[in-house]
């Protein structure tokens, strides 16, 4: 299932790393597309929405609900 983020505070590769890890590691099989211009994060998973926003909060980024 995808899931659309909008998530702040991303400015630069290093930040997508880190969100992307941090996804990663709930489902290494997640496909990740960040789009840092647009604060846009896509992540086609079958984890939860909670648990993507929680391990993305969790790097020191906001979530928009």
């Amino acid at each position: 299932m995808k899931q659309v983020f909008d998530v702040q505070g991303m400015t630069c590769g290093h930040c997508e790393k880190s969100v992307t890890t941090a996804i990663k590691l709930l489902d290494p099989q997640a496909k990740v597309t960040i789009d840092r211009s647009q604060n846009r994060v896509e992540v086609d998973t079958a984890q939860t929405r909670e648990a993507l926003a929680e391990a993305i909060r969790e790097e020191g980024y906001a979530v928009a609900a």
